[in-house]
């Protein structure tokens, strides 16, 4: 490669880059989930577009994994514990259980209803079988959906990656497939190594990073993307799963209260924008449109029984026992939405040179695009039909703390999002510790010292000074009178925030 050649590369990459931004706003106007957008454009820019020829489809993989890597590390970085802690067990159970009963259901109509044979049955259940992270992180942040339910679905799609990539592997070995009890053991022990994995990096890197001041505020977004890598890596070459190890690592280290926290999360989603972008480009680049005629009645027949029989159940199998009403389960099987991940995961076969594994993908890209295009707009549409919502909903309270070591101080830099009970607050209500203060509001643009009778206002910016001693204090009384208003922990004998 020369430099004019790196001069045009960087221009092709550049155009791209724009136009699937502008993609972004038409998909939020239309309500088309942008992957679809994204796919386009590499379709439109391949053989059967505009003749750039790729067919490579282990490079594809590979970059496809770093991208997922990417992903999930962004969707732990922004998932906030308390919303999924009480639907954590119920997530575990679908992301596992609820996964296999997919597969199978899915691999039992493709091989009754299409006639592919057994072991092309049960790897295109696995391959389909995973919600995708990026399309339920996307189609989550139009939906205001209770807690409960976003919580679930946002940890199944963090969790579900993990066992399918294991299943989808074991499936498109050459040799025989090992027996069901060997497979739920090399499962369950990679699973085991990557919740190891990503606990250790998650809180030794919480740990280091709140304690050591770096000389730079855009040291600290760099730092959690490598610890991310670092869980990855480490739980891969474990021989566990590395994707549960990333997302565990990035769930943990974005409910420490790290430095420049709300940074943190900006810097990693403009990476997974970037990631989504180049994989879902790149799957398009992959796909020969003229060879897929073959697979459009597969795909339809595979999917409808993937969206109306297979994911259901397993909904419906998995969270009964936890209390959950039929109407929302009836939008969590709904809400199963593939993206990306089946499509990266089908290039494993192709890899691994598996009979029929070209059609397999194209059965896959089909179905995906098929039932993405009809779920991912629609989801908005049966949440209201279901008197499913959540009207209270708001965005959480951005708290970027920045350590000012030599004043063993920490300066807070405080969001009043819409929604916030904080707004209507004086200051002197807010009864932050002692030790700590409002130093600063900004204002529509103006900034000026506030006194004690300050009402403040949502979308206010605030700089909170707190000592060393009682900035996790000051941080987490902010957290409660935005939870609850100005009476929050009145009644308390004791100061427990």
């Amino acid at each position: 490669m020369t430099v004019h050649h790196l001069d045009t590369l960087l221009l092709g990459f550049s155009l791209v880059l724009l136009v699937a931004v502008a993609a972004v706003r038409l998909a939020s106007r239309s309500g088309l989930p942008s992957l679809l957008l994204y796919l386009g454009i590499g379709v439109a820019l391949g053989q059967d577009g505009l003749g750039i020829g790729f067919d490579n489809a282990s490079i594809t993989q590979v970059l496809g994994y770093a991208a997922l890597v990417v992903i999930l590390a962004e969707g732990g970085l922004g998932t906030t514990w308390k919303d999924i802690r009480p639907a954590a067990p119920a997530a575990a159970v679908l992301a596992t259980f609820g996964t296999g009963v997919s597969v199978a259901v899915t691999a039992l109509g493709a091989h009754l209803l299409v006639g592919t044979d057994w072991r092309l049955s049960l790897l295109l259940g696995a391959v389909v079988s995973s919600t995708d992270a990026a399309a339920v992180f996307s189609v989550l942040r139009r939906v205001p959906l209770p807690s409960r339910l976003s919580g679930l679905l946002e940890a199944e799609s963090g969790f579900n990656d993990a066992p399918t990539v294991i299943l989808v592997v074991a499936f498109a070995t050459t040799g025989p497939i090992d027996s069901w009890y060997l497979l739920l053991g090399s499962i369950a022990l990679q699973l085991a190594i990557g919740l190891a994995i990503g606990l250790a990096v998650g809180r030794l890197g919480s740990l280091a990073l709140r304690r050591v001041a770096l000389p730079s505020s855009g040291l600290y977004p760099i730092a959690v993307t490598a610890l991310a890598m670092l869980a990855y890596a480490g739980g891969a070459m474990l021989h566990g799963s590395g994707f549960l190890a990333v997302y565990i690592a990035t769930l943990v280290l974005g409910n420490s209260r790290l430095p420049h926290g709300p940074a943190t999360r900006g810097f990693a989603e403009g990476l997974a924008w970037i990631a989504q972008i180049g994989m879902f480009v790149l799957l398009g680049l992959l796909v020969t449109p003229d060879t897929m005629a073959g697979a459009i009645i597969p795909a339809l027949v595979v999917g409808l029984v993937l969206v109306f029989l297979a994911r259901p159940l397993s909904v419906l199998l998995t969270t009964t026992p936890f209390g959950i009403p039929l109407r929302e389960q009836v939008l969590l099987s709904w809400a199963g939405l593939r993206g990306a991940v089946p499509i990266v995961l089908a290039t494993i076969p192709v890899v691994g040179r598996v009979p029929g594994a070209g059609q397999l993908f194209n059965t896959v890209f089909l179905l995906v695009v098929v039932f993405t295009l009809v779920q991912g707009p629609t989801l908005p549409w049966l949440a209201r039909r279901l008197r499913i919502g959540d009207p209270g909903h708001a965005d959480r309270l951005d708290v970027e703390a920045a350590p000012l070591e030599r004043l063993h101080g920490h300066l807070l830099s405080v969001t009043l999002a819409p929604g916030s009970r904080i707004a209507g607050v004086e200051v002197s209500e807010l009864r932050l510790p002692k030790g700590s203060a409002v130093t600063l509001v900004v204002r529509d643009g103006a900034s000026f010292v506030p006194g004690p009778a300050t009402v403040l206002r949502a979308g206010d910016d605030l700089l909170v000074v707190a000592t060393d001693a009682v900035s996790d204090r000051a941080e987490r009384r902010l957290r409660a009178v935005d939870r609850g208003g100005k009476l929050a922990g009145w009644l308390e004998q004791r100061d427990t925030y």
